[in-house]
């Protein structure tokens, strides 16, 4: 009996060993409007969220846990935190207190582990009041308010979701935000044009979200910006993909779309973030001249990638991206090279190579925007006023340009004083009106 009595507690106790998780890591990162703080667990724990004053603190405590890492190696700079420190509470239960030094609004959830991560304990700060969470408007760029034209610029993942891996530890995250700091720069010196980043930094935005600032922040087009990668490591080349709404037009896109989709699997997204949008909305979506335009704009980029990179597809592909879902804004996504292969992870991670895929996605985006821009901005007063202004690529010529513009090339020559056919990448033509 006494035997009985003695296994029957050990039993308890291994199984309740068995049954506790361990914090095996801790993660921050700092957003525009918020600071997340992510603990990776070895199993799910339930949690419970307290808010104390005097002085503010945030308690976290988390059933049956065990903390297996350290808060010392956090950089606390610019967030809402002064200090994290923990305890153990009520014999097996883990207590972690933030000291807070500004006003928050915290919300924290659990996310069950799959196939790219494990199981996790998300506790969300937002900034009470943030100027920085306010939609900017279009800017006026003249007194008569001929306006910019707004392109939202959309690093892929970020924060806790790196995105594709590649050799030497390289990552999707920091290669294409380098990328869209570089595109970023180069609208900016464009009189007429309005970049603004979807992320600036090394901080998650679901993929709803992303969408929802280009619609906040007013945008006239959409680019979201990546480097994937596929099951074979010999896949390679550059991409451009609009949205599909009846299926994928390649077996390779549609498993990209497919990964891409999971990424808020991966950035931590709760239940209040999940996309809503009802299939009548893509249904009119086709009745739009939305996708064309993505079309149009996917294939311009496609033929200045050519010029500095072997193309996966010859032609624009379409998938169900979660990202390019907006029935307004002609969105597109640009896979600038598969990082799962060798050759092609070398040269993404490489400054050169990031700007002159920045200089390809701006010179397609542009000559796209330049040949059809929204009414109402300055470069559309520009090309009625015959003042259209054009940069040249590699790869051009003259009498392209003229045909693209559906203009004489004798014209051409005439507006810009050219006599031979001698032309330069980045030279500035002014591309009369038809």
């Amino acid at each position: 009996m006494k035997r009985a009595w003695i296994g029957a507690i050990l039993g308890y106790l291994l199984a309740a060993t068995a049954n506790a998780a361990d914090v095996k890591d801790v993660r921050l990162w700092r957003a525009p409007d918020h600071t997340r703080v992510v603990f990776d667990l070895t199993g799910p724990a339930e949690h419970k969220l307290m808010v104390l004053s005097n002085p503010s603190r945030i308690v976290l405590d988390v059933e049956n846990t065990r903390l297996r890492t350290s808060f010392s190696d956090l950089t606390l700079d610019d967030t809402p935190i002064r200090q994290i420190r923990s305890g153990v509470r009520a014999g097996d239960d883990l207590r972690v207190v933030l000291d807070i030094s500004t006003a928050v609004d915290p919300r924290s959830f659990t996310l069950k582990a799959n196939d790219q991560a494990s199981d996790r304990l998300v506790l969300d700060l937002y900034d009470k009041g943030a100027k920085s969470a306010r939609a900017p408007v279009k800017k006026t760029v003249s007194s008569d308010s001929k306006r910019d034209i707004v392109i939202a610029i959309d690093a892929g993942h970020g924060g806790e979701d790196p995105g594709a891996l590649g050799p030497g530890k390289r990552r999707e995250k920091d290669i294409v935000l380098a990328i869209a700091k570089d595109l970023n720069a180069l609208f900016k010196a464009d009189r007429g044009f309005a970049p603004t980043l979807i992320r600036t930094g090394d901080y998650y935005v679901s993929l709803k979200g992303r969408r929802d600032l280009a619609r906040k922040r007013q945008a006239d087009l959409f680019v979201s910006i990546h480097a994937d990668a596929f099951t074979r490591k010999e896949a390679n080349g550059a991409s451009v993909y609009a949205l599909s709404t009846r299926g994928a037009t390649s077996t390779a896109a549609r498993y990209l779309a497919q990964r891409e989709n999971a990424a808020d699997l991966v950035g931590g997204v709760s239940l209040s973030d999940k996309d809503d949008m009802l299939a009548g909305v893509l249904a009119d979506l086709s009745m739009t001249s939305t996708l064309d335009a993505s079309l149009q704009v996917g294939t311009e980029v496609l033929g200045h990638m050519d010029n500095i990179a072997r193309l996966h597809k010859k032609n624009v592909e379409q998938a169900g991206f979660a990202v390019l879902k907006s029935p307004d804004i002609p969105s597109i996504l640009v896979e600038t090279g598969f990082i799962s292969n060798p050759g092609e992870a070398k040269k993404l991670a490489t400054r050169s190579y990031q700007k002159k895929m920045a200089r390809a996605i701006h010179a397609g985006i542009k000559n796209y925007l330049v040949a059809h821009p929204p009414s109402g901005t300055l470069v559309a007063w520009n090309k009625a006023q015959g003042g259209t202004e054009y940069t040249i690529a590699r790869g051009d010529t003259l009498s392209a340009i003229a045909q693209r513009f559906n203009i004489s090339l004798a014209s051409l020559k005439t507006a810009n004083g050219i006599d031979g056919s001698k032309i330069m990448v980045g030279q500035k033509l002014t591309i009369p009106a038809t």
